[in-house]
Protein backbone atom coordinates (compact mmCIF):
# COMPACT_ATOMS: atom_id res chain seq x y z
CA UNK A 1 0.00 0.00 0.00
CA UNK A 2 1.18 3.28 -1.26
CA UNK A 3 1.45 6.29 1.55
CA UNK A 4 0.93 9.22 -0.28
CA UNK A 5 2.01 13.27 0.28
CA UNK A 6 1.03 15.98 -1.43
CA UNK A 7 3.49 18.23 -2.44
CA UNK A 8 3.04 21.92 -0.21
CA UNK A 9 3.13 24.14 -3.50
CA UNK A 10 -0.44 22.57 -3.69
CA UNK A 11 -1.54 24.60 -1.19
CA UNK A 12 0.07 28.20 -2.47
CA UNK A 13 -2.37 27.08 -5.84
CA UNK A 14 -5.31 27.34 -3.59
CA UNK A 15 -4.08 30.66 -1.81
CA UNK A 16 -3.60 31.72 -5.37
CA UNK A 17 -6.96 30.31 -6.62
CA UNK A 18 -8.93 32.22 -3.99
CA UNK A 19 -6.99 35.46 -4.84
CA UNK A 20 -8.50 35.16 -7.91
CA UNK A 21 -11.93 33.98 -6.80
CA UNK A 22 -11.83 37.01 -4.75
CA UNK A 23 -11.17 39.42 -7.55
CA UNK A 24 -14.06 37.64 -9.81
CA UNK A 25 -16.61 38.69 -7.35
CA UNK A 26 -14.94 42.32 -6.72
CA UNK A 27 -15.15 42.95 -10.37
CA UNK A 28 -11.85 42.69 -11.19
CA UNK A 29 -11.47 40.35 -13.31
CA UNK A 30 -13.97 38.43 -15.58
CA UNK A 31 -15.36 34.88 -15.21
CA UNK A 32 -14.26 33.28 -18.85
CA UNK A 33 -10.24 34.71 -17.33
CA UNK A 34 -11.20 33.14 -14.16
CA UNK A 35 -12.54 29.93 -15.95
CA UNK A 36 -8.99 28.08 -16.51
CA UNK A 37 -7.48 28.86 -12.90
CA UNK A 38 -11.21 27.23 -11.93
CA UNK A 39 -11.10 24.10 -14.07
CA UNK A 40 -7.94 23.10 -13.66
CA UNK A 41 -8.49 22.79 -9.28
CA UNK A 42 -11.11 20.33 -10.40
CA UNK A 43 -14.25 23.01 -10.12
CA UNK A 44 -16.80 22.80 -13.11
CA UNK A 45 -20.09 24.25 -13.40
CA UNK A 46 -23.31 23.41 -13.33
CA UNK A 47 -26.23 23.28 -15.89
CA UNK A 48 -28.52 25.23 -12.77
CA UNK A 49 -25.83 27.72 -12.98
CA UNK A 50 -26.03 30.38 -9.79
CA UNK A 51 -22.91 29.15 -8.99
CA UNK A 52 -23.51 26.24 -8.38
CA UNK A 53 -20.46 23.44 -9.00
CA UNK A 54 -19.31 20.25 -9.38
CA UNK A 55 -16.17 19.31 -7.54
CA UNK A 56 -13.97 16.13 -8.98
CA UNK A 57 -12.05 14.45 -6.35
CA UNK A 58 -9.23 12.46 -8.35
CA UNK A 59 -8.16 9.24 -6.65
CA UNK A 60 -5.27 7.71 -8.89
CA UNK A 61 -5.93 4.23 -9.37
CA UNK A 62 -8.67 4.52 -7.27
CA UNK A 63 -6.91 4.17 -4.26
CA UNK A 64 -8.80 5.19 -1.18
CA UNK A 65 -7.79 5.46 2.65
CA UNK A 66 -10.63 5.12 5.53
CA UNK A 67 -9.59 9.07 6.74
CA UNK A 68 -10.09 10.24 3.07
CA UNK A 69 -13.46 8.00 3.45
CA UNK A 70 -14.31 10.33 6.12
CA UNK A 71 -13.57 13.66 4.72
CA UNK A 72 -15.92 12.88 2.08
CA UNK A 73 -18.47 11.86 4.23
CA UNK A 74 -17.89 15.58 5.70
CA UNK A 75 -17.79 16.83 2.26
CA UNK A 76 -21.28 14.87 1.19
CA UNK A 77 -22.89 16.67 4.47
CA UNK A 78 -21.48 20.13 4.32
CA UNK A 79 -20.95 21.20 0.80
CA UNK A 80 -23.19 19.01 -1.21
CA UNK A 81 -26.48 16.97 -1.49
CA UNK A 82 -25.92 14.36 1.15
CA UNK A 83 -24.19 11.89 -1.30
CA UNK A 84 -21.37 11.70 -3.97
CA UNK A 85 -20.76 9.96 -7.18
CA UNK A 86 -18.35 7.47 -8.47
CA UNK A 87 -17.09 8.09 -12.07
CA UNK A 88 -15.93 5.80 -14.66
CA UNK A 89 -12.27 7.51 -14.12
CA UNK A 90 -12.33 6.65 -10.24
CA UNK A 91 -12.87 10.15 -9.30
CA UNK A 92 -15.26 11.31 -7.02
CA UNK A 93 -17.60 13.92 -7.73
CA UNK A 94 -20.18 16.04 -5.23
CA UNK A 95 -22.57 18.59 -7.35
CA UNK A 96 -24.47 21.94 -6.52
CA UNK A 97 -21.25 23.02 -4.07
CA UNK A 98 -21.54 26.92 -3.71
CA UNK A 99 -18.59 28.61 -5.72
CA UNK A 100 -17.67 30.48 -2.76
CA UNK A 101 -17.04 27.94 -0.40
CA UNK A 102 -14.74 25.95 -2.79
CA UNK A 103 -11.30 26.93 -1.28
CA UNK A 104 -12.35 26.31 2.21
CA UNK A 105 -13.31 22.73 0.48
CA UNK A 106 -10.27 22.24 -1.27
CA UNK A 107 -8.54 23.05 2.02
CA UNK A 108 -10.42 20.22 4.14
CA UNK A 109 -9.64 18.27 0.95
CA UNK A 110 -5.28 18.88 1.31
CA UNK A 111 -5.26 18.06 5.00
CA UNK A 112 -6.42 14.72 4.32
CA UNK A 113 -4.38 13.83 1.35
CA UNK A 114 -7.02 14.34 -1.67
CA UNK A 115 -6.78 16.86 -4.76
CA UNK A 116 -8.95 18.25 -7.81
CA UNK A 117 -6.12 19.90 -8.86
CA UNK A 118 -5.98 19.02 -12.97
CA UNK A 119 -8.95 16.63 -12.33
CA UNK A 120 -10.98 19.24 -15.17
CA UNK A 121 -9.63 21.36 -17.78
CA UNK A 122 -6.87 20.69 -20.69
CA UNK A 123 -4.83 18.89 -18.39
CA UNK A 124 -3.59 15.49 -17.74
CA UNK A 125 -6.33 14.13 -16.02
CA UNK A 126 -6.92 11.36 -12.82
CA UNK A 127 -4.43 8.50 -13.91
CA UNK A 128 -6.05 5.38 -13.59
CA UNK A 129 -5.67 1.79 -12.91
CA UNK A 130 -6.47 -1.90 -12.60
CA UNK A 131 -8.72 -2.18 -9.23
CA UNK A 132 -7.33 -5.16 -9.19
CA UNK A 133 -3.71 -4.37 -9.24
CA UNK A 134 -1.99 -7.13 -7.04
CA UNK A 135 -4.54 -8.97 -6.41
CA UNK A 136 -4.84 -10.39 -9.78
CA UNK A 137 -4.16 -13.62 -10.73
CA UNK A 138 -3.70 -12.78 -14.06
CA UNK A 139 -1.20 -9.57 -13.97
CA UNK A 140 2.52 -9.44 -15.18
CA UNK A 141 3.32 -6.39 -13.33
CA UNK A 142 1.31 -5.27 -10.26
CA UNK A 143 0.95 -1.32 -11.83
CA UNK A 144 -0.15 0.72 -8.64
CA UNK A 145 3.67 2.07 -7.88
CA UNK A 146 3.52 2.40 -11.91
CA UNK A 147 0.19 4.57 -11.76
CA UNK A 148 1.38 6.88 -8.38
CA UNK A 149 4.32 7.20 -9.81
CA UNK A 150 2.45 8.76 -13.38
CA UNK A 151 0.42 10.79 -10.84
CA UNK A 152 3.08 12.38 -8.63
CA UNK A 153 5.51 12.91 -11.92
CA UNK A 154 2.68 14.83 -14.00
CA UNK A 155 0.60 16.53 -11.05
CA UNK A 156 1.83 20.45 -11.55
CA UNK A 157 3.71 18.92 -14.28
CA UNK A 158 4.76 22.63 -16.78
CA UNK A 159 3.21 20.47 -19.59
CA UNK A 160 -0.12 19.25 -18.00
CA UNK A 161 -1.03 22.72 -17.59
CA UNK A 162 -2.37 24.60 -21.11
CA UNK A 163 -2.69 21.31 -23.10
CA UNK A 164 -5.13 21.53 -26.32
CA UNK A 165 -7.26 18.86 -24.71
CA UNK A 166 -7.73 16.57 -21.68
CA UNK A 167 -5.29 13.96 -21.97
CA UNK A 168 -6.55 10.61 -20.06
CA UNK A 169 -3.57 8.31 -18.95
CA UNK A 170 -4.81 4.23 -17.70
CA UNK A 171 -2.91 1.55 -16.77
CA UNK A 172 -3.59 -2.19 -16.93
CA UNK A 173 -1.29 -5.21 -15.18
CA UNK A 174 -2.42 -8.00 -18.07
CA UNK A 175 -4.18 -8.20 -21.55
CA UNK A 176 -7.48 -8.94 -20.03
CA UNK A 177 -7.01 -4.75 -19.69
CA UNK A 178 -9.35 -4.07 -16.94
CA UNK A 179 -8.25 -0.48 -16.87
CA UNK A 180 -9.21 0.25 -19.86
CA UNK A 181 -6.66 1.24 -21.95
CA UNK A 182 -7.30 0.59 -25.08
CA UNK A 183 -9.12 3.78 -25.63
CA UNK A 184 -7.00 6.47 -24.24
CA UNK A 185 -4.59 8.91 -24.98
CA UNK A 186 -2.35 7.24 -23.48
CA UNK A 187 -3.01 3.30 -22.19
CA UNK A 188 0.12 1.12 -20.94
CA UNK A 189 -0.26 -2.45 -20.14
CA UNK A 190 2.00 -4.75 -18.21
CA UNK A 191 3.33 -6.88 -20.59
CA UNK A 192 6.56 -10.07 -21.14
CA UNK A 193 9.33 -10.75 -23.77
CA UNK A 194 11.91 -12.99 -24.13
CA UNK A 195 15.29 -12.25 -23.12
CA UNK A 196 18.21 -13.53 -24.84
CA UNK A 197 19.20 -15.54 -22.25
CA UNK A 198 15.79 -17.38 -22.63
CA UNK A 199 14.24 -15.74 -19.90
CA UNK A 200 11.09 -13.80 -19.65
CA UNK A 201 11.04 -10.14 -19.05
CA UNK A 202 8.66 -7.70 -17.69
CA UNK A 203 7.54 -4.25 -19.58
CA UNK A 204 5.03 -2.71 -21.42
CA UNK A 205 3.17 -2.47 -24.07
CA UNK A 206 2.11 1.50 -24.74
CA UNK A 207 -0.82 2.36 -26.63
CA UNK A 208 -1.88 5.90 -27.88
CA UNK A 209 -4.07 8.33 -29.78
CA UNK A 210 -7.33 6.13 -28.51
CA UNK A 211 -10.70 8.07 -27.10
CA UNK A 212 -14.69 7.66 -26.78
CA UNK A 213 -16.69 10.93 -27.18
CA UNK A 214 -18.82 10.91 -30.31
CA UNK A 215 -16.16 9.58 -32.73
CA UNK A 216 -14.46 6.84 -30.79
CA UNK A 217 -10.76 6.00 -31.89
CA UNK A 218 -9.13 2.65 -30.38
CA UNK A 219 -5.79 3.07 -29.37
CA UNK A 220 -2.01 2.24 -31.59
CA UNK A 221 1.20 0.52 -29.90
CA UNK A 222 3.54 3.31 -29.62
CA UNK A 223 6.35 0.30 -29.83
CA UNK A 224 6.18 -3.81 -29.66
CA UNK A 225 7.54 -3.27 -26.01
CA UNK A 226 8.66 -0.41 -23.58
CA UNK A 227 10.82 -1.27 -20.59
CA UNK A 228 10.30 -0.71 -17.29
CA UNK A 229 13.30 1.71 -17.57
CA UNK A 230 12.04 4.06 -20.38
CA UNK A 231 8.09 4.22 -19.28
CA UNK A 232 7.92 7.52 -17.47
CA UNK A 233 10.37 9.10 -20.44
CA UNK A 234 7.71 7.48 -22.80
CA UNK A 235 4.65 8.99 -21.24
CA UNK A 236 6.48 12.35 -21.48
CA UNK A 237 7.28 12.25 -24.49
CA UNK A 238 3.93 11.59 -25.56
CA UNK A 239 3.07 14.48 -23.46
CA UNK A 240 5.22 16.74 -25.17
CA UNK A 241 4.20 15.76 -28.70
CA UNK A 242 1.06 16.31 -28.09
CA UNK A 243 1.61 19.54 -26.47
CA UNK A 244 3.78 20.34 -29.78
CA UNK A 245 1.53 19.48 -32.56
CA UNK A 246 -2.52 19.17 -30.98
CA UNK A 247 -4.85 21.08 -32.72
CA UNK A 248 -5.59 24.30 -30.71
CA UNK A 249 -8.27 26.21 -33.08
CA UNK A 250 -11.04 23.66 -32.71
CA UNK A 251 -11.30 21.41 -29.51
CA UNK A 252 -13.38 19.56 -31.24
CA UNK A 253 -10.63 18.38 -33.75
CA UNK A 254 -8.25 18.33 -30.12
CA UNK A 255 -7.88 15.09 -28.49
CA UNK A 256 -4.87 13.35 -29.45
CA UNK A 257 -6.55 10.67 -31.48
CA UNK A 258 -7.52 13.48 -34.02
CA UNK A 259 -3.41 13.92 -34.09
CA UNK A 260 -3.13 10.40 -35.20
CA UNK A 261 -5.48 11.22 -38.33
CA UNK A 262 -3.77 14.41 -38.87
CA UNK A 263 -0.37 13.01 -38.74
CA UNK A 264 -0.74 9.48 -39.43
CA UNK A 265 0.43 6.72 -36.34
CA UNK A 266 3.37 6.36 -38.68
CA UNK A 267 5.14 9.99 -38.05
CA UNK A 268 3.41 10.48 -34.90
CA UNK A 269 5.45 7.50 -33.73
CA UNK A 270 8.46 8.99 -35.10
CA UNK A 271 8.08 12.40 -33.50
CA UNK A 272 7.20 10.56 -30.23
CA UNK A 273 10.27 8.60 -30.42
CA UNK A 274 12.89 11.37 -31.26
CA UNK A 275 11.38 13.31 -28.40
CA UNK A 276 12.01 10.93 -26.06
CA UNK A 277 15.42 10.45 -27.11
CA UNK A 278 16.31 13.78 -26.27
CA UNK A 279 14.19 13.92 -23.64
CA UNK A 280 17.56 12.77 -21.30
CA UNK A 281 18.32 16.98 -21.48
CA UNK A 282 15.01 18.39 -19.61
CA UNK A 283 14.96 18.59 -15.94
CA UNK A 284 12.15 16.77 -15.95
CA UNK A 285 13.84 13.89 -17.25
CA UNK A 286 13.17 10.43 -15.13
CA UNK A 287 16.27 8.55 -15.59
CA UNK A 288 15.57 5.15 -14.36
CA UNK A 289 13.03 2.83 -12.50
CA UNK A 290 10.70 5.49 -10.26
CA UNK A 291 11.71 5.72 -6.58
CA UNK A 292 8.23 5.21 -5.63
CA UNK A 293 8.18 2.17 -7.62
CA UNK A 294 11.92 0.57 -5.95
CA UNK A 295 9.97 1.18 -2.90
CA UNK A 296 6.64 -0.46 -2.71
CA UNK A 297 7.74 -2.62 -5.77
CA UNK A 298 5.81 -4.06 -8.42
CA UNK A 299 5.57 -7.62 -8.43
CA UNK A 300 2.65 -9.70 -9.40
CA UNK A 301 0.30 -11.63 -6.96
CA UNK A 302 0.84 -14.45 -9.23
CA UNK A 303 0.02 -15.88 -12.90
CA UNK A 304 -3.08 -18.75 -12.56
CA UNK A 305 -1.15 -20.72 -15.50
CA UNK A 306 -4.57 -23.16 -15.56
CA UNK A 307 -6.23 -20.42 -17.56
CA UNK A 308 -5.43 -17.51 -19.40
CA UNK A 309 -7.86 -14.60 -19.64
CA UNK A 310 -10.27 -13.66 -22.44
CA UNK A 311 -12.21 -10.56 -21.87
CA UNK A 312 -12.16 -7.63 -19.98
CA UNK A 313 -14.26 -8.95 -16.13
CA UNK A 314 -13.39 -12.40 -16.99
CA UNK A 315 -11.60 -12.74 -13.76
CA UNK A 316 -14.17 -11.06 -11.79
CA UNK A 317 -16.78 -13.73 -12.59
CA UNK A 318 -15.46 -16.37 -10.91
CA UNK A 319 -18.21 -19.04 -10.87
CA UNK A 320 -21.05 -18.82 -13.01
CA UNK A 321 -23.96 -17.28 -10.78
CA UNK A 322 -27.26 -19.64 -11.13
CA UNK A 323 -30.48 -18.42 -11.50
CA UNK A 324 -32.78 -19.91 -9.29
CA UNK A 325 -30.59 -21.64 -7.48
CA UNK A 326 -31.39 -22.53 -3.70
CA UNK A 327 -28.57 -20.05 -2.28
CA UNK A 328 -28.61 -17.68 0.71
CA UNK A 329 -28.15 -14.12 0.15
CA UNK A 330 -24.33 -14.45 1.50
CA UNK A 331 -23.65 -17.21 -1.23
CA UNK A 332 -24.88 -15.18 -3.61
CA UNK A 333 -23.28 -12.52 -2.86
CA UNK A 334 -20.03 -14.66 -2.23
CA UNK A 335 -20.76 -16.05 -5.60
CA UNK A 336 -20.73 -13.18 -7.33
CA UNK A 337 -19.00 -10.72 -5.70
CA UNK A 338 -15.48 -12.17 -3.99
CA UNK A 339 -12.88 -12.67 -6.50
CA UNK A 340 -9.60 -14.85 -5.05
CA UNK A 341 -6.33 -14.55 -6.60
CA UNK A 342 -5.38 -18.28 -7.41
CA UNK A 343 -1.82 -18.15 -7.34
CA UNK A 344 -1.32 -15.98 -3.77
CA UNK A 345 -4.32 -17.04 -2.16
CA UNK A 346 -5.44 -13.28 -2.69
CA UNK A 347 -8.82 -12.50 -1.82
CA UNK A 348 -10.90 -9.13 -2.52
CA UNK A 349 -14.69 -8.26 -2.22
CA UNK A 350 -16.62 -5.89 -4.15
CA UNK A 351 -19.02 -3.31 -2.19
CA UNK A 352 -21.77 -2.40 -4.73
CA UNK A 353 -23.52 1.07 -5.16
CA UNK A 354 -26.17 1.89 -6.73
CA UNK A 355 -25.82 4.25 -9.86
CA UNK A 356 -22.23 4.79 -8.51
CA UNK A 357 -23.86 6.94 -5.62
CA UNK A 358 -22.35 6.95 -2.11
CA UNK A 359 -24.19 8.51 0.99
CA UNK A 360 -22.36 10.19 3.64
CA UNK A 361 -23.46 7.15 6.47
CA UNK A 362 -22.66 4.37 3.60
CA UNK A 363 -18.96 6.33 3.52
CA UNK A 364 -18.68 5.99 6.93
CA UNK A 365 -19.08 2.93 7.13
CA UNK A 366 -16.74 2.04 4.65
CA UNK A 367 -14.38 3.64 6.10
CA UNK A 368 -15.16 1.98 9.67
CA UNK A 369 -14.97 -1.49 7.80
CA UNK A 370 -11.72 -0.61 6.53
CA UNK A 371 -10.35 0.07 9.48
CA UNK A 372 -11.61 -3.11 11.43
CA UNK A 373 -10.53 -5.57 8.40
CA UNK A 374 -7.57 -4.11 7.49
CA UNK A 375 -8.47 -4.13 3.94
CA UNK A 376 -7.22 -2.03 0.67
CA UNK A 377 -9.92 -0.03 -0.94
CA UNK A 378 -10.37 1.04 -4.51
CA UNK A 379 -12.81 2.62 -6.53
CA UNK A 380 -13.59 0.75 -9.68
CA UNK A 381 -14.28 1.95 -13.22
CA UNK A 382 -17.69 0.27 -12.72
CA UNK A 383 -18.39 2.56 -10.08
CA UNK A 384 -18.50 0.41 -6.91
CA UNK A 385 -15.44 -0.45 -4.57
CA UNK A 386 -13.15 -3.44 -4.06
CA UNK A 387 -11.86 -4.20 -0.51
CA UNK A 388 -8.75 -6.45 -1.40
CA UNK A 389 -5.81 -8.40 1.22
CA UNK A 390 -9.18 -10.06 3.23
CA UNK A 391 -8.92 -13.20 4.55
CA UNK A 392 -11.43 -16.24 3.86
CA UNK A 393 -13.13 -15.70 7.49
CA UNK A 394 -13.06 -12.12 6.81
CA UNK A 395 -15.72 -12.14 4.14
CA UNK A 396 -18.87 -13.18 6.92
CA UNK A 397 -18.13 -10.03 8.33
CA UNK A 398 -17.66 -7.63 5.12
CA UNK A 399 -20.99 -9.58 3.91
CA UNK A 400 -22.63 -8.29 7.48
CA UNK A 401 -21.04 -5.11 7.42
CA UNK A 402 -22.21 -4.07 3.92
CA UNK A 403 -25.79 -5.55 4.16
CA UNK A 404 -26.37 -3.03 7.11
CA UNK A 405 -25.48 -0.09 4.42
CA UNK A 406 -27.39 -1.90 1.05
CA UNK A 407 -24.16 -2.16 -0.34
CA UNK A 408 -24.21 -6.03 -0.50
CA UNK A 409 -26.15 -6.95 -3.24
CA UNK A 410 -24.75 -9.15 -5.65
CA UNK A 411 -24.25 -6.60 -8.38
CA UNK A 412 -20.48 -6.47 -9.38
CA UNK A 413 -19.87 -7.54 -13.27
CA UNK A 414 -23.66 -8.40 -13.17
CA UNK A 415 -26.59 -7.45 -15.18
CA UNK A 416 -27.84 -4.93 -12.37
CA UNK A 417 -24.24 -2.95 -12.20
CA UNK A 418 -25.51 -0.15 -14.45
CA UNK A 419 -23.13 2.10 -15.39
CA UNK A 420 -24.24 5.55 -15.79
CA UNK A 421 -23.09 9.36 -16.41
CA UNK A 422 -24.28 12.29 -14.07
CA UNK A 423 -26.73 13.09 -17.30
CA UNK A 424 -29.24 16.34 -16.97
CA UNK A 425 -29.42 16.12 -13.29
CA UNK A 426 -26.43 18.54 -13.29
CA UNK A 427 -24.19 18.28 -16.60
CA UNK A 428 -24.53 21.23 -19.01
CA UNK A 429 -24.03 18.89 -21.96
CA UNK A 430 -26.35 15.82 -21.44
CA UNK A 431 -29.26 15.52 -23.41
CA UNK A 432 -31.65 13.30 -21.12
CA UNK A 433 -31.70 11.80 -17.41
CA UNK A 434 -29.51 9.02 -17.48
CA UNK A 435 -29.32 8.04 -13.69
CA UNK A 436 -33.22 7.94 -14.15
CA UNK A 437 -33.17 5.52 -17.00
CA UNK A 438 -30.52 3.04 -15.22
CA UNK A 439 -32.52 3.62 -12.10
CA UNK A 440 -35.48 2.09 -13.91
CA UNK A 441 -33.11 -0.10 -15.88
CA UNK A 442 -32.13 -1.77 -12.98
CA UNK A 443 -35.90 -2.54 -11.54
CA UNK A 444 -36.92 -3.88 -14.58
CA UNK A 445 -34.21 -6.40 -14.62
CA UNK A 446 -35.30 -6.90 -10.83
CA UNK A 447 -38.69 -7.81 -11.16
CA UNK A 448 -37.90 -10.01 -14.80
CA UNK A 449 -35.77 -11.83 -12.25
CA UNK A 450 -32.54 -11.18 -14.58
CA UNK A 451 -30.87 -8.74 -12.21
CA UNK A 452 -28.29 -11.50 -11.80
CA UNK A 453 -27.34 -12.23 -15.31
CA UNK A 454 -23.40 -12.49 -15.37
CA UNK A 455 -21.24 -11.56 -19.00
CA UNK A 456 -23.82 -8.80 -19.59
CA UNK A 457 -22.73 -4.74 -19.15
CA UNK A 458 -25.17 -2.16 -19.35
CA UNK A 459 -23.23 1.32 -19.67
CA UNK A 460 -25.85 4.95 -20.23
CA UNK A 461 -24.17 8.61 -21.32
CA UNK A 462 -26.71 11.28 -21.31
CA UNK A 463 -25.81 12.54 -24.82
CA UNK A 464 -22.90 11.10 -27.18
CA UNK A 465 -20.15 12.39 -25.26
CA UNK A 466 -19.76 8.59 -23.63
CA UNK A 467 -19.12 9.88 -20.46
CA UNK A 468 -20.68 6.77 -19.00
CA UNK A 469 -18.91 4.35 -21.63
CA UNK A 470 -21.61 3.21 -23.98
CA UNK A 471 -19.33 2.37 -26.48
CA UNK A 472 -17.20 -0.03 -24.78
CA UNK A 473 -20.28 -2.19 -23.05
CA UNK A 474 -22.80 -5.05 -24.01
CA UNK A 475 -25.66 -2.72 -24.39
CA UNK A 476 -24.58 0.70 -24.52
CA UNK A 477 -27.07 3.50 -24.61
CA UNK A 478 -26.96 7.38 -25.10
CA UNK A 479 -29.82 10.27 -24.76
CA UNK A 480 -30.42 12.45 -27.91
CA UNK A 481 -33.95 14.13 -28.23
CA UNK A 482 -36.99 13.07 -30.58
CA UNK A 483 -39.47 14.28 -32.70
CA UNK A 484 -42.74 12.83 -32.10
CA UNK A 485 -46.51 14.10 -32.94
CA UNK A 486 -45.12 17.87 -33.15
CA UNK A 487 -43.56 17.36 -29.73
CA UNK A 488 -39.97 16.94 -28.58
CA UNK A 489 -39.50 13.58 -26.10
CA UNK A 490 -36.70 11.99 -24.28
CA UNK A 491 -35.26 8.85 -26.26
CA UNK A 492 -31.81 6.53 -26.41
CA UNK A 493 -29.67 5.07 -29.03
CA UNK A 494 -29.18 1.78 -28.35
CA UNK A 495 -25.65 -0.19 -29.30
CA UNK A 496 -24.94 -3.50 -29.20
CA UNK A 497 -21.68 -5.92 -28.65
CA UNK A 498 -19.20 -3.33 -27.14
CA UNK A 499 -16.45 -4.81 -25.37
CA UNK A 500 -12.60 -4.82 -24.51
CA UNK A 501 -9.78 -7.83 -24.20
CA UNK A 502 -6.03 -9.05 -25.84
CA UNK A 503 -5.29 -5.17 -25.74
CA UNK A 504 -8.03 -4.06 -28.21
CA UNK A 505 -10.99 -2.95 -28.00
CA UNK A 506 -14.49 -3.49 -30.39
CA UNK A 507 -16.93 -0.41 -30.17
CA UNK A 508 -20.63 -1.33 -29.80
CA UNK A 509 -22.87 -0.70 -32.98
CA UNK A 510 -25.68 1.04 -33.43
CA UNK A 511 -28.61 -0.61 -33.27
CA UNK A 512 -32.15 1.44 -32.82
CA UNK A 513 -33.58 4.58 -31.42
CA UNK A 514 -36.01 4.20 -28.75
CA UNK A 515 -38.18 6.13 -26.28
CA UNK A 516 -37.09 6.88 -23.17
CA UNK A 517 -39.94 5.46 -21.54
CA UNK A 518 -39.58 2.09 -23.77
CA UNK A 519 -36.05 1.64 -23.41
CA UNK A 520 -35.94 -0.52 -19.89
CA UNK A 521 -38.49 -2.63 -21.90
CA UNK A 522 -35.83 -3.28 -24.76
CA UNK A 523 -32.87 -4.04 -22.55
CA UNK A 524 -35.02 -6.85 -20.42
CA UNK A 525 -35.51 -8.24 -23.64
CA UNK A 526 -32.02 -8.20 -25.09
CA UNK A 527 -30.59 -9.63 -21.57
CA UNK A 528 -33.79 -11.83 -21.23
CA UNK A 529 -32.40 -13.65 -24.64
CA UNK A 530 -28.94 -13.49 -23.79
CA UNK A 531 -29.71 -15.43 -20.50
CA UNK A 532 -31.66 -18.29 -21.80
CA UNK A 533 -29.94 -18.50 -25.45
CA UNK A 534 -26.37 -18.66 -24.80
CA UNK A 535 -24.26 -21.50 -24.14
CA UNK A 536 -21.59 -22.57 -21.39
CA UNK A 537 -19.77 -19.65 -21.28
CA UNK A 538 -20.36 -18.17 -24.09
CA UNK A 539 -19.82 -14.33 -23.93
CA UNK A 540 -22.46 -11.84 -25.34
CA UNK A 541 -20.58 -10.67 -28.11
CA UNK A 542 -20.31 -14.45 -28.90
CA UNK A 543 -24.28 -14.78 -28.46
CA UNK A 544 -24.83 -11.54 -30.46
CA UNK A 545 -23.25 -13.24 -33.35
CA UNK A 546 -24.85 -16.58 -33.62
CA UNK A 547 -28.09 -14.58 -32.59
CA UNK A 548 -28.03 -12.88 -36.08
CA UNK A 549 -25.69 -9.48 -34.86
CA UNK A 550 -27.19 -6.06 -33.93
CA UNK A 551 -29.67 -5.61 -37.16
CA UNK A 552 -31.24 -8.84 -36.34
CA UNK A 553 -31.52 -7.98 -32.64
CA UNK A 554 -33.11 -4.27 -33.38
CA UNK A 555 -35.76 -5.79 -35.80
CA UNK A 556 -37.07 -8.22 -33.01
CA UNK A 557 -37.42 -4.83 -31.15
CA UNK A 558 -38.51 -1.85 -33.85
CA UNK A 559 -41.75 -2.63 -32.22
CA UNK A 560 -40.71 -0.79 -29.17
CA UNK A 561 -40.02 2.67 -31.36
CA UNK A 562 -43.11 4.08 -31.11
CA UNK A 563 -44.62 7.33 -29.13
CA UNK A 564 -48.36 7.15 -28.86
CA UNK A 565 -50.44 10.38 -29.02
CA UNK A 566 -49.29 12.92 -26.02
CA UNK A 567 -52.49 13.21 -24.58
CA UNK A 568 -53.19 9.71 -23.93
CA UNK A 569 -49.45 9.06 -22.88
CA UNK A 570 -48.12 11.93 -21.97
CA UNK A 571 -45.41 10.42 -19.87
CA UNK A 572 -43.35 9.61 -22.89
CA UNK A 573 -42.95 13.67 -23.04
CA UNK A 574 -41.50 13.74 -19.84
CA UNK A 575 -38.21 12.54 -18.85
CA UNK A 576 -37.43 10.40 -15.49
CA UNK A 577 -37.15 12.41 -12.60
CA UNK A 578 -38.61 15.19 -14.00
CA UNK A 579 -42.34 16.91 -13.91
CA UNK A 580 -42.55 19.12 -16.78
CA UNK A 581 -42.09 18.71 -20.46
CA UNK A 582 -38.98 17.50 -21.70
CA UNK A 583 -36.36 20.01 -23.07
CA UNK A 584 -33.63 18.76 -25.21
CA UNK A 585 -32.14 22.12 -24.82
CA UNK A 586 -27.96 22.10 -23.58
CA UNK A 587 -25.51 24.48 -22.53
CA UNK A 588 -21.73 25.14 -22.82
CA UNK A 589 -19.57 22.66 -21.90
CA UNK A 590 -16.44 23.37 -20.21
CA UNK A 591 -14.57 20.09 -19.41
CA UNK A 592 -16.27 17.41 -21.40
CA UNK A 593 -17.35 16.48 -24.76
CA UNK A 594 -16.39 19.27 -26.34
Amino acid sequence: MVTRTLPDELLDDIDRYQRLLEKVEAGEIDEDSFKITRLNNGIYGQRQGENKMMVRIKLPYGSIQPDQLDVLADVAEDYSRGWGHITTRQNIQFHFVPLKRTPELLRKLAAAGLTTREACGDTVRNITGCHLAGACPYEVLDISAWAEAAFRHFLRHPYAQRLPRKFKINFSGCATDCGQAAFNDIGVIAVMRPRADGGMEAGFKVLIGGGLSANPHPAQALEEFTTRELLLPTMEAILRTFDHYGNRDNKLRARMKWLVDSMGIDQLRERILKERRLLIASVTYVDGIPEIVKQAGDAPAGVNTRQAPTAVGELNRGVRVELGGRHTAFERWERANVVRGVAKGTVSAYAWARLGDITAEQFRALASLQREVGADVRVTNRQNFVFRGLTEDQLRTVYERLAVIDMAEPGAELARDVVSCPGADTCNLAVTQSRGLAGAIGDALERAGLAETDGVRINISGCTHSCGQHHIADIGLFGAERRAHGKSAPGYQMLLGGHLGAMEVEFASKALRLPAKRTAEAVVAVVGRYAHERNAGETFAGWLERAGDTKSIAESLKHLDEFPDPDEAPEYYIDYDETGPFSGEVGIGECAGV
